[in-house]
């Protein structure tokens, strides 16, 4: 199957209103352009590097995510042209954020990181850790970030109803969120959850946007 009929077949099975992230790391810019060909405008990638390269080098209108880990020494190199940034995970992290945004004159949306998952491995807030991070309220003070929604990833298991559990988990934490911080917020809308693996149970406990790498691209 070619990579834009592996494209069709993503789009027919998402609903419109779901935005798909093809991510791209470790793919070649070339690779990048036959999915854009295709119709696909939406990249995420994970590595500073690799993104700054393809942003030279591709079509200005790539959305281009960040979905990896953060360091804050990199920011300053994505600051400039990143789309939305998925891993908010700590204040520290959102206040160089503001800094490079604020050089660039420019706002960068983030989704924060929710670690909803079983492994240790995974990033992001607990849920508690958000809670104080959003009592605290310096992110207020932060006029160059936009936190726009949530992200999280599911325990990796064949155990579906695992899956779902962890999956409704952060739809509930993003509701409560939404009502308590957010309610006159039309921007704070997103939920970023499901992976090739599992984006058919995401969409189905109320994702806006998944994130596909191997359905795209294959297996690495």
């Amino acid at each position: 199957m070619s990579l834009k009929a592996r494209i069709n077949a993503l789009r027919e099975s998402v609903p419109d209103e779901v935005k798909i992230i093809a991510v791209s790391k470790f793919h070649t810019a070339e690779t990048v352009m036959e999915a854009y060909n295709a119709g696909q405008r939406v990249f995420g990638e994970s590595r500073v590097q690799e993104v700054v390269a393809k942003q030279a080098e591709l079509p200005n209108d790539i959305e281009w995510h960040f979905v990896g880990s953060l360091q804050r020494n990199k920011v300053k190199q994505i600051a400039p042209f990143v789309s939305l940034v998925h891993s908010l995970e700590n204040e520290r992290l959102m206040l160089e954020i503001e800094r490079q945004a604020a050089a660039n004159n420019r706002k960068i949306p983030c989704l924060l990181q929710i670690h909803i998952a079983e492994e240790e491995t995974k990033s992001g807030f607990s849920p508690d850790e958000c809670r104080e991070f959003l009592a605290e309220g310096t992110w207020r003070d932060c006029k160059h970030v936009q936190i726009v929604g949530v992200m999280g990833m599911a325990t990796f298991t064949d155990e579906k109803r695992k899956i779902r559990e962890e999956f409704r988990l952060l739809k509930s934490f993003f509701d409560e969120i939404k009502a308590k911080y957010f309610a006159n917020d039309l921007s704070f809308k997103e939920i970023s959850m499901g992976m090739s693996d599992d984006y058919p149970i995401a969409i189905e406990e109320g994702s806006t946007m998944i994130r596909v790498g191997t359905l795209i691209f294959g297996e690495r």
